[in-house]
């Protein structure tokens, strides 16, 4: 039969057990030593207590004068007796240099032959021993009685070890009681800190907590996503590799300890990170990535803080911008198709009239118009990626009504793009501003006006009053990237230049506003600059000016050089 498992003790409980034995250990040293202690000082003190009797007694001029007598016991033995009681010791013996007792607490005794060393007192000396006499054991202290110059008789005086030991028996009873209440008050101590130790600790024991501390540290450095843990006072209590790049802190920066007002992140996040409410699927922008925010307060009985988790949401975000584009090429294409349908059922009508030379004029018309663009394109940007975007916008731009207009500078050869500039970032920002400038060119001042749109700024002299139009300038030399998108809408209004950029700033109602905040970021990734102004048509101008060199000292010089926006 199969025993069950039995779990280890706990932590708290080990920690209990520990340290009542140590408790009951420490205890028992001190009873032990105080015993001890005791024991020596009541021999001591026996000691010293007998040998002032003797003394005392040696030196008393009426003992002198007895010794003189015919009969000294006569007159000793009731001094001696008044002495032992008076003082409390066993006995004191009074003997001449021969050993013959003149006194003794038994009176049978005296005449007869004291039992002791008596050498060194006959040799002027007091000394103390502990020898087994007719009383038992005692410690006693013998010393000479001199009259004048010699030494006439000695004086012993002693207590028994019987009363030592029971005067130390008394001091034991209360050491043991002291003993006993000092370890009922530490066991008690040590129960109530042991018990709110189990409670902070879920009745884990060590192995249990140590594997729990492995898996949490293994946890944090797998977890792709950010974590970040806030304590009461909205420091930083705990953050994991991916928070750390995500928040764009770095990795050897100290981070633990520090109030979220201190890490430099935007405002909107920052608000995020402080609110008490909960957050969910929140998106915010960075300065170089858009980061999903969730938050969730933690609360036992009082707030102990907040845990936020953090999402990359820029390559998704990118991934969106470009499946919106394939959307409106496939929208423009199927326009196309239809318009082309349409186009090649006149071909056929006008050559079923006989009027040949019409529908080739017509057909031909039709190529020139739809290949001068492509052509333009393809001649001037030999960039695959940003010539096919061009002709994508160019479709749906001319779908909304807008002429998209490569302009007469373009050029971009085919390997001026280092491979560091990221393909993606290039649609991000061309892309953005494109569709930025379509919606504002394909936009009457009216409707631009009765949207929220700033007042329009005044065109140029000159300037087209007929089809709306959006010119691209994309150029590229050995030291940057110039990618210009200017409209013919209404333009941005001076008041408005620093909130261009700001996500969720829109003329075009809410849910939108992110596209220029893409743009800024990922400039800003790629070490660049983004400015606005008026253009030449009246409308809104966008230059970006990306840099073409080391990607990484250019990234970190034009972060903190360059100015972002300037209106």
């Amino acid at each position: 039969m199969r025993l069950p498992r039995t779990r280890p003790r706990s932590l708290a409980g080990q920690l209990f057990a520990m340290q009542v034995v140590l408790i009951a250990a420490v205890v028992a040293g001190c009873a032990v030593f105080a015993y001890v202690s005791g024991s020596a000082q009541a021999e001591e003190t026996a000691a010293r207590q007998v040998r002032v009797a003797a003394l005392a007694v040696a030196d008393s001029p009426s003992v002198r004068e007895a010794i003189r007598t015919p009969d000294p016991s006569a007159v000793l033995q009731p001094y001696a007796e008044r002495v032992r009681e008076d003082t409390g010791i066993a006995f004191v013996t009074i003997m001449d240099t021969e050993r013959v007792r003149w006194t003794h607490p038994d009176t049978s005794q005296i005449g007869d032959t004291f039992l002791g060393n008596t050498a060194k007192a006959l040799r002027g000396q007091t000394f103390t021993e502990t020898y087994t006499g007719t009383l038992g054991p005692s410690i006693r202290v013998v010393t000479p009685i001199r009259d004048g110059g010699r030494i006439v008789g000695l004086v012993s005086a002693g207590i028994t070890v019987d009363r030592v030991s029971s005067q130390v028996r008394e001091q034991l009873g209360a050491l043991a009681l002291a003993a006993g209440g000092a370890l009922a008050l530490g066991g008690i101590g040590t129960y109530v800190i042991n018990a709110r130790l189990r409670r902070h600790t879920h009745g884990m024991n060590a192995a249990e907590l140590s594997r729990l501390h492995d898996y949490h540290q293994a946890t944090l450095h797998a977890v792709r996503e950010g974590l970040l843990m806030l304590d009461g006072r909205r420091r930083i209590a705990l953050i994991n590799d991916a928070g750390r790049e995500l928040l764009g802190l770095a990795p050897d920066a100290e981070a633990v300890g520090r109030t979220v007002d201190e890490l430099a992140l935007p405002a909107p996040l920052t608000g995020a990170l402080l609110a008490s409410e909960p957050r969910v699927d929140e998106l915010h922008l960075t300065a170089d990535r858009v980061i999903v925010v969730n938050t969730r307060p933690v609360v036992g009985g009082e707030r102990r803080g907040t845990v936020v988790t953090l999402r990359d949401h820029t390559e998704l975000q990118a991934l969106t911008g470009e499946l919106d584009s394939e959307r409106g090429f496939t929208q423009a294409l199927r326009s196309q198709a239809h318009e082309a349908a349409n186009r090649l059922h006149t071909v056929v009508s006008l050559i079923e009239l006989g009027r040949v030379e019409e529908a080739v004029d017509f057909a031909t018309a039709e190529l020139e118009l739809a290949q001068v663009l492509t052509d333009r394109v393809v001649g001037a940007v030999e960039e695959p990626v940003l010539a096919a975007l061009l002709l994508g916008k160019a479709a749906q731009a001319n779908e909304r009504g807008v002429e998209l207009v490569l302009a007469e500078d373009s050029l971009i050869d085919d390997g001026a793009l280092p491979d560091s500039l990221a393909q993606r970032d290039l649609v991000t920002i061309l892309g953005n501003l494109i569709d930025n400038a379509v919606d504002a060119a394909s936009e009457a001042p009216e409707d631009a006006a009765e949207s929220g749109a700033a007042v329009p700024a005044p065109r140029a002299a000159g300037g087209p009053a007929g089809r709306a139009r959006v010119t691209v300038t994309a150029l590229a030399d050995e030291r940057e990237l110039l990618l210009r998108v200017a409209d013919t809408g209404a333009g941005i209004g001076p008041e408005a230049a620093d909130e261009v950029f700001r996500r969720g700033w829109s003329t075009h109602g809410a849910g939108r506003g992110l596209g220029l905040a893409l743009v800024r970021q990922a400039t800003h990734r790629n070490g660049g600059t983004v400015e606005l102004d008026a253009g030449p048509d009246g409308g809104a101008r966008f230059t970006v000016r990306l840099p073409l060199g080391d990607r990484t000292t250019a990234g970190s010089a034009g972060g903190a050089r360059a100015k972002e926006v300037t209106a």
